[in-house]
């Protein structure tokens, strides 16, 4: 992981508008993240990967590389994910771009894009990412904040519950993982 570190810093200090966490998050994080995901049927986004650390996690659980799809922006983070994980979809394409890549019943959605308090892109990013998946699919979100980054009055107008997964106290920062899954009825 010394290569994926520093990678990610480099990338950090040439893009702060793109790369906004201050370390890749730790495996425990990424299991939290993706628990669950081997119970899914079709198939597997994963917005913001970075340096893969969700992607490892989500390959360990079993998800086949030809059902998993990255959206990443930064073309370096792209170049490597390639390499890493043969056979898995990596599209230099931002996360809006979720219903624009030809993927329906998508199971689940693991997403490392801050959407913190901006409400724009929690419709552009969380809504659209819906718009393409199955009926029983969840997303769940990395946050460094205590509650939940889709504001509960986006989660009303896009008829979604949450549910707090945990905080990883041994991340830098500590990271809290949302669920969301759409209200029932």
């Amino acid at each position: 992981m010394p290569r994926d570190f520093a990678v990610f810093l480099g990338e950090m200090i040439r893009n702060p508008d793109e790369v906004r966490a201050i370390a890749p998050s730790s495996a425990a994080v990424a299991r939290l993240m993706t628990a669950g995901v081997e119970e899914v049927t079709g198939p597997v986004v994963e917005i913001g990967p970075g340096t893969g650390v969700f992607t490892k996690a989500i390959l360990a659980r079993g998800i086949a590389p030809e059902r998993l799809t990255l959206l990443e922006l930064n073309p370096r983070f792209c170049e490597d994910l390639r390499e890493k994980f043969p056979g898995v979809t990596v599209l230099n394409r931002s996360a809006e771009d979720i219903r624009d890549i030809g993927l329906t019943g998508v199971g689940a959605v693991i997403s490392g894009v801050p959407v913190l308090a901006r409400p724009d892109l929690q419709r552009a990013v969380v809504g659209r990412a819906f718009e393409v998946m199955a009926p029983e699919a969840f997303f769940t979100q990395i946050t460094y904040a205590n509650s939940s980054p889709v504001t509960p009055a986006m989660q009303a107008e896009l008829g979604l519950s949450a549910v707090k997964r945990g905080t990883v106290w041994a991340n830098l920062p500590p990271a809290r993982v949302f669920e969301y899954r759409r209200q029932p009825g």
